[in-house]
């Protein structure tokens, strides 16, 4: 018998947990210690395959420092068009795709930490240059 696959909802919730974790330096270890679970666990919620419940969501909420509706900003609906969140606009929903995976996580971090604007400058054209040669390729 195969595996039910995850509600999108779940799913979407999970990633919120998991964007606002990775946002705050958290691990799943340390997630899960404060709620008294294991990282296993936490991978299922951030993964969507196990739901998190109405108390729990609330419990993630206050340690993760952001109210419950910050979950399910951008959800899909029933019939998988997403519902505008309250925080961002359409045109920025791209920064949340950016920092959701580790990789913009990461280049972020060590964006930031750069304290010369002419070496931050020289970074951001770099890139530019590379995705304008992805662009074209």
């Amino acid at each position: 018998m195969a595996g039910k696959k995850p509600n999108p909802v779940d799913q979407h919730v999970g990633s919120r947990v998991r964007l606002r974790r990775m946002l705050l330096g958290m691990s799943q270890e340390r997630l899960g210690e404060s709620m008294g679970l294991t990282f296993q666990q936490v991978q299922k919620y951030e993964k969507g395959v196990n739901r998190i419940g109405a108390s729990r969501l609330f419990q993630i909420s206050k340690i993760l420092d952001v109210p419950v509706q910050f979950f399910f900003e951008e959800a899909p609906h029933v019939d998988g068009r997403a519902t505008p969140g309250m925080a961002e606009g359409a045109s920025e929903a791209f920064i949340l795709e950016f920092l959701n995976s580790r990789e913009g996580l990461e280049l972020n971090r060590a964006f930031v930490k750069i304290a010369d604007p002419k070496v931050r400058k020289s970074l951001v054209d770099l890139v530019r240059a590379l995705g304008a040669s992805s662009d074209n390729a």
